[in-house]
């Protein structure tokens, strides 16, 4: 067992290493799609920068050349560029009059508890639905898939509509817009959660049904524990591994998703600064908003992976 250790401990380096490499590498492209699409956009640099409603002098411009180092070749503007980022710079946002860090800053909070309301709504959901109908037939059943298959099918705006009229227009229980307190999160929450909820139910019920054949499950009902003892302690951690994979990349996207429900309820937050931010053609804050995704999913799968290990011992370096 001694001899083991020291090849485990480098075997769990060599892994540490390739996912700090995929890490870089994710983040670095990042970066340079985002340098090269402000390179080559036509037109003036400045102008790019400034926004197409600019005023400003002659002198301001000659000053943001000069810091940009737009006089220089690309080469060096790339190599500066990256070098900014290393250090955390990334730039400002001269429609705003403020340094790009603090406009993501002031966005990211509320698309971040956004977010993880949703994602916890969206796993709740389809534990609660796929565990109670897993390897059943029947009305229940029908119901369960019905209501998944038309959470996959609709688009997530035609939710936010619909539980805009049911719960605020009608039953005034939730504010139409905004995004001071929890009840301003329900609904917007529950649009994005909705969609992922419908899917991350079908690849559960399929992989519990899957545990349930095993021998393992046959064997704890020998031994004298309930169907639901069965699916909660044993088949459900053997399920839990797919559907981990497939939360974090739904997680990735609920950015996307966060454009049109921030928008639709009138919220704060990274989706509708992006939407401002193309409409006026901010780019530097743009920019930001592309190396922050990358950032996040990069973190996503980080987790993932870690879970994985944790539910999975055979997956331990």
């Amino acid at each position: 067992m001694k001899t083991q250790a020291p090849a485990r401990r480098a075997r769990a380096l060599r892994a540490g290493a390739a996912r700090l490499a995929g890490v870089v590498a994710v983040l670095w492209g990042a970066a340079t799609l985002a340098f090269l699409a402000l390179a080559l956009i036509p037109g003036d640099p400045v102008t790019i920068l400034l926004g197409p409603f600019t005023t400003a002098s002659q002198e301001i411009r000659d000053q943001i050349a000069a810091d940009h180092g737009l006089d220089r070749p690309l080469h060096e503007r790339y190599l500066a560029y990256l070098g900014r980022l290393v250090t955390g710079d990334l730039g400002e946002s001269y429609q705003l009059q403020k340094p790009v860090s603090a406009v993501l800053g002031e966005a990211i909070g509320p698309t971040v508890a956004l977010a993880l309301t949703a994602v916890v709504l969206a796993v709740t959901i389809a534990i609660v639905s796929a565990v109670l109908t897993a390897g059943r037939e029947g009305r229940l059943r029908g119901l369960a898939t019905g209501w998944e298959l038309i959470a996959v099918s609709l688009p997530s705006h035609w939710f936010g509509i619909l539980l805009l009229t049911a719960f605020s227009f009608q039953l005034q229980l939730f504010p139409v817009v905004g995004g001071v307190g929890p009840q301003a999160l329900v609904l917007p929450a529950l649009t994005l959660a909705l969609p992922i909820a419908g899917v991350l139910a079908q690849v559960l019920r399929e992989g519990l049904e899957a545990a349930l054949a095993q021998p393992f499950a046959v064997t704890a009902r020998a031994r004298g524990l309930s169907r639901r003892q069965v699916r909660l302690r044993h088949a459900l951690r053997h399920a839990a591994a797919p559907l981990a994979t497939l939360s974090g990349w739904l997680a990735g996207t609920l950015l996307g998703g966060a454009v049109i429900v921030e928008t639709v309820f009138g919220r704060p937050g990274l989706g509708a600064l992006a939407l401002q931010s193309a409409m006026n053609k901010d780019m530097p804050v743009l920019i930001g908003i592309v190396l922050v995704s990358a950032l996040v999913f990069v973190a996503l799968s980080a987790l993932i992976d870690a879970f994985h290990l944790l539910v999975d011992p055979r997956l331990r370096p």
